[in-house]
């Protein structure tokens, strides 16, 4: 019998642990060991907003099997014959001797530890402002369990009145939402136009105001310049702009980068966005060395360009790959991402897939794209809004990506646009999906559908649509436009955009025609709640000779501006 493989991986948080697993399972006669740095192991790091903002209480329940047992060594050992060395870092790789050499973190005792394979799931490490005053008491990040636990001791203690949230990303907003809901008054700074950078402006505008609208103060384009202290405590946060926010708590969410040094250190391919090469089988440039998770770069499946996409699944599909990879050889393939992401809000989902309209034009698309508004399911079933955008490829009509936000099931529009983007399909193969439906859970044609429908009929030039954006700017500067809200007059009353518009019903319409321009090239904007009745009063005044007529995607439901009422 030939001697036993040795596998050791390095990093114990998800991607490690996943291929660790994995790897038992392929082979039981396997030495697999984990070599942690921290004390944790397999920690559900996308859960510490959550544990931070009250949601659950027992911290276990983020190192914990479903069935309630603790992922520690000695579960490792016991449930699946791993060696889990935990306060261990790993500070160096003899690739030639395929050895690695370990450091207590508890005492600095060294050991040595020989592999016949070798992966490297060293994560990513938090970024920090190049700026004054970032090691004052009170600052932090929250990408360990140690960073959980000590905003969680504030929100037990409720001690501090102001914090500062330094980025407006996914941990950003979810960072936000656990605060605020311990009574801490929270101010969000984004050094960039807007938050959450995976939607388009007009998508996460809707999500800053209802950030807004439940207490938190948001600052765009206006970058931290340093962080102010007294006795070694911080005391506020000053802004590019000479603005100084007063708090006794800031929280750094400004991204991470790969922690490739070690795989650098051993001379291992590392790319240019920091992340370790690795091929379609997650291997390195050292064949006998796999790596997987936040530490690596992968394809992005649209353009094809290396990116970095630290995603707790990503990690553990990567890690599954990997895991029977080690054993089995490089035969399973890991293709890259979508950068498919969601997160929550308060009582919005914000959710996104493939690229923005932003990202494919820089990418060099042609794009067209559409937004919609409506509820998820029917009123009679308690429907909730989403506001959605479908973005295409000009020429193809293939989809490219996908954004929902809203406090409707994002979630499911987003999974059905995933698989659609891995399938290739066109928005043509989309207006026929056949979706689940029953009104508890849709209208009976699907939210996701619908919007193909959208744009399907742009593309076609059934409907020359017109964005909230565009409409905006042609008040601003003052353009002669006709603007045609076609709601009832309660509804006007009840909220009403305040930009010039004319209401006439749509029930109406038909009967005041001359209340409308004379000139038949006028441009007139159409809208109403959603923009439904918007389409069908623009498909009126076009079969009645009208030549410039439009419709406003999305209608009030998707203006992300200040409204009238």
């Amino acid at each position: 019998m030939s001697e036993p493989k040795k596998i050791v991986v390095v990093g114990g948080s998800a991607a490690g642990p996943k291929a660790a697993a994995k790897a038992r399972r392929m082979d039981q006669h396997a030495e697999v060991t984990i070599i942690q740095k921290g004390p944790d192991l397999s920690m559900a790091s996308c859960g510490y907003p959550y544990y931070v903002g009250g949601f659950f209480d027992n911290r276990n329940q983020l190192l914990s099997t479903p069935t309630g047992v603790v992922r520690d060594p000695k579960f490792f050992m016991a449930a699946k014959g791993i060696k889990a060395l935990t306060d261990t870092e790993v500070i160096a790789i003899d690739r030639e001797a395929k050895t690695v050499q370990c450091r207590s973190m508890n005492g600095g005792d060294e050991q040595t530890v020989a592999y016949d394979t070798l992966v490297l799931a060293t994560g990513a490490t938090p970024i920090m402002p190049p700026v004054p005053g970032t090691d004052l008491e009170g600052i932090t990040t929250l990408q360990s369990m140690r960073d959980a636990d000590y905003l969680r001791q504030i929100r037990d203690d409720g001690m501090i009145k102001k914090a500062v949230v330094v980025g407006g990303g996914l941990i950003g907003v979810e960072t936000c939402e656990a605060l605020e809901l311990a009574g801490i008054e929270i101010t969000v700074v984004e050094m960039l136009p807007q938050v959450l950078m995976f939607l388009d402006w007009e998508m996460a505008k809707l999500v800053e105001n209802h950030m807004r609208a439940k207490g938190a103060h948001i600052v765009t384009e206006n970058p931290v310049a340093a962080f102010l202290g007294e006795d070694g405590k911080l005391k506020g946060v000053k802004l590019k702009n000479g603005t100084e926010l007063s708090c006794d708590l800031a929280v750094v969410a400004t991204g991470v980068r790969p922690n490739s040094k070690l795989a650098a250190d051993a001379g291992l391919d590392v790319g240019e966005r920091g992340g370790i090469t690795v091929n379609a089988f997650l291997q390195t440039s050292d064949p006998a060395i796999y790596a997987a998770g936040d530490c690596i770069e992968i394809p992005n499946r649209i353009t094809g360009r290396m990116v970095h996409a630290p995603y707790g699944d990503l990690a553990n599909l990567e890690g599954r790959v990997v895991g029977q990879n080690v054993v089995k050889g490089p035969t399973t393939t890991f293709p890259g991402t979508f950068q498919t992401g969601i997160c929550k809000v308060f009582d919005y989902a914000a959710g996104a897939t493939g690229l923005s309209e932003r990202n494919a034009q820089a990418a060099g698309f042609e794009t067209v794209s559409v937004v919609t508004a409506a509820p998820d399911k029917p009123g009679f079933m308690g429907g909730k809004l989403l506001v959605m955008k479908m973005v295409a490829e000009k020429s193809s009509g293939k989809l490219l990506g996908f954004q929902a936000v809203g406090p409707g099931d994002v979630s499911k529009r987003v999974a059905s646009a995933a698989m659609a983007l891995q399938g290739g399909l066109t928005i043509a193969d989309l207006t026929v999906a056949d979706l689940p439906y029953a009104p508890p859970f849709s209208p009976a044609i699907d939210n996701f559908i619908a919007t193909a429908h959208v744009l399907e009929n742009k593309m076609t030039g059934r409907m020359a649509g017109i964005s909230s954006r565009e409409v905006k700017a042609k008040v601003d500067e003052g353009e002669d436009v006709f603007i045609l809200d076609t709601r009832g007059p309660d509804e006007y009353e009840q909220m009403r955009l305040g930009i010039g518009e004319v209401l006439i019903p749509l029930g109406a319409l038909r009967n005041r025609m001359d209340e409308l321009p004379e000139a038949k090239e006028k441009e007139i904007i159409c809208f109403c709640k959603i923009s439904l009745r918007g389409y069908e009063a623009a498909s009126l005044l076009r079969a009645n000779g009208y030549s410039n007529v439009k419709v406003m995607e999305g209608g009030i439901m998707a203006w992300p501006f200040a409204r009238e009422k």
